[in-house]
């Protein structure tokens, strides 16, 4: 077994050290049976590693806004949540599209470079703020077709898990 991989086992045997990733949201899901399904992914992503979802709420009175005026806000409240040390990753329809182990590859090589805190961003309807375009170090598609926002969080963390059970070498990743 090459060194690389007793590293990423024994981050894995100890999750106080191994990266920990968040995936900040914009909104609350309020589709129940989505709800439902992120949660089942949140719990089975905590056996690997530190793991959690942060909601930032709705921005207020956006009726009055325009949407760059929305997208500042939004962008504010999240880079409020971003330490200079974190790695942000924007899930945005203009990023790099990965296949399920090209995507388990990207987490295993920060796993590797002792990468402490990965944030993942799920923006709001109308995408991200030039802000936080210029502060992310990457942005990451799921796919060129459009989800809703919602869908797109479920969607997501379930690729988050299948890329967990990729690295281990879990079955799961076959189904």
């Amino acid at each position: 077994m090459p060194c690389a991989k007793i590293t990423l086992l024994c981050t894995f045997s100890n999750k106080k050290d191994a990266v920990r990733i968040t995936l900040l949201l914009v909104g609350a899901t309020d589709k129940k049976y989505l709800g439902e399904g992120i949660e089942d992914y949140r719990k089975r992503l905590t056996h690997y590693l530190p793991f959690e979802m942060k909601v930032i709420a709705d921005v207020k009175n956006s009726r009055n806004l325009t949407e760059d005026q929305q997208k500042e806000k939004e962008g504010k409240a999240i880079l409020d949540l971003v330490s200079t040390g974190d790695e942000l990753v924007l899930l945005d329809v203009e990023g790099t599209e990965l296949s399920s182990p090209g995507l388990a590859n990207w987490i295993e090589k920060r796993m590797l470079a002792g990468t402490r805190q990965v944030i993942f961003v799920v923006g709001g309807p109308y995408g991200f703020s030039e802000a936080l375009y210029k502060r992310a170090d990457s942005k990451l598609s799921l796919s060129k077709l459009t989800f809703p926002h919602q869908l797109v969080r479920l969607l997501f963390v379930e690729q988050l898990y299948r890329a967990m059970t990729i690295i281990r070498g879990e079955p799961y990743h076959h189904a």
